[in-house]
C-alpha cells in the first residue's frame, strides 16, 4: 500500500461559511495553496433543504479575469447576467460564465421551487483565464446534463464536466488544459486515477472513498503528487470530484470576485464597480452586492 507522502502533496482543510440556511465549505483559495491547475476557488454548497418560502438569492455582483463553473447535485438556480442571459441550471448540467474584461451576474432559487423549500447541493468553482486571455470578451455557456459524457468503469460513473477523462471529452469550452469530473462510486467500486495533467486534486463530496487504501475525509481537497497514478475505491459508496489542469507559470491575484495577474486591473475593477460603471443585469437591476471592506476571498501570492 502506498504511503500518504507517496500520493498526497497537500491536504487542504475547508473554511466554513454559514450563508443563512446553508453552509459553504471552501478549500480554495487556501493559505497553503492558491491554485490547482486553473482552479483557484472551490466551494461545496450544502447539502441543505431551505425552509418553505425561502431561497438562495445571490444578488448581482461583478467578476473579471476568470470563468465561473456552477455544477449542482441537487436543486436549481436561475442565472442572469449582464449579457442578457437567463438560464436555469439543474443537476448534472454545467454553467460556464467567462468574465474576461468584466461581467455581472446573479444566481437565485427559481420562483417555482420556493414554496416547498428548495434543495441545494453542488460545487461552485472559479478557473483563472490563462496569460494573454485574461481580458477576452465576456461569454456564457450552458451545457445540459445529456450533453456531458458519462464513462462507466469499475463500479463508477464519471460525468466529464470539462476536459477529457478515460477517453471521453466534454464539449464545455476550456481556455487552458483542464480536467473536471464528477465521479460517483458504487459500493465496492474501484477505478484508476491516472496521470493526466500537471496538477490534480480529489475532493470527497459525499460518502466514503480511499486512494490506494488511504482513507479520504469528506470536504477536504487532496492535492495529488505530480506524476503519481493511484486507484480510487469506495466500500460503501461515495462521490468525488477530480479537478486540475496545467500549472500556471504566472500566479493570479484574487480580491473578492476579481481575479487577474495584475493588481492594477483589480484596483480598476474595484473603482469601476463602486462608480457604477459595470453593465447591469437585465431584469435584476434593483439590487446589487456592494464592495466589502474585508472580503472573504483574498489571495495575493
Amino acid at each position: 500500500m502506498s504511503t500518504r507522502d507517496d500520493l498526497i502533496l497537500q491536504t487542504l482543510e475547508p473554511a466554513t461559511h454559514d450563508l443563512g440556511g446553508f453552509k459553504v465549505y471552501r478549500t480554495l483559495p487556501h493559505r497553503e495553496r492558491t491554485m490547482v491547475g486553473p482552479f483557484l476557488f472551490f466551494d461545496q454548497m450544502g447539502p441543505a433543504h431551505l425552509a418553505p418560502g425561502d431561497g438562495v438569492d445571490v444578488r448581482p455582483h461583478p467578476h473579471i479575469g476568470l470563468s465561473t463553473v456552477t455544477y449542482l447535485f441537487d436543486g436549481a438556480f436561475q442565472h442572469k447576467d449582464s449579457l442578457g442571459t437567463d438560464a436555469r441550471i439543474t443537476p448534472g448540467a454545467v454553467n460556464l460564465m467567462t468574465a474576461g474584461t468584466g461581467i455581472v451576474h446573479s444566481e437565485r432559487s427559481p420562483a417555482d421551487v420556493r414554496a416547498d423549500g428548495p434543495a441545494l447541493a453542488g460545487i461552485q468553482t472559479w478557473l483563472a483565464l490563462p496569460d494573454g486571455r485574461e481580458d477576452i470578451a465576456p461569454a456564457f455557456e450552458h451545457v445540459g446534463a445529456g450533453d456531458l459524457p458519462i464513462v462507466e468503469a469499475g463500479g463508477a460513473r464519471a460525468r466529464v464536466i470539462m476536459g477529457s477523462l478515460w477517453g471521453a471529452c466534454a464539449p464545455t469550452t476550456t481556455y487552458a488544459d483542464t480536467i473536471y469530473a464528477d465521479v460517483v462510486l458504487d459500493p465496492g467500486a474501484s477505478v484508476p486515477i491516472d496521470v493526466s495533467t500537471d496538477e490534480r486534486a480529489l475532493y470527497l463530496a459525499e460518502g466514503d472513498a480511499s486512494l490506494d487504501g488511504l482513507v479520504l475525509e469528506p470536504r477536504k481537497l487532496y492535492v495529488l503528487r505530480p506524476g503519481t497514478a493511484a486507484t480510487l475505491s469506495s466500500a460503501l459508496g461515495g462521490r468525488a470530484m477530480l479537478a486540475g489542469g496545467a500549472a500556471f507559470a504566472t500566479k493570479r491575484h484574487v480580491w473578492w470576485n476579481f481575479v487577474h495577474s495584475s493588481r492594477e486591473a483589480i484596483r480598476e475593477a474595484k473603482r469601476a464597480w463602486m462608480a457604477g460603471e459595470f453593465a447591469r443585469v437585465p431584469g435584476d437591476e434593483k439590487e446589487w452586492i456592494p464592495i466589502p471592506e474585508v472580503p472573504k476571498t483574498v489571495s495575493y501570492p
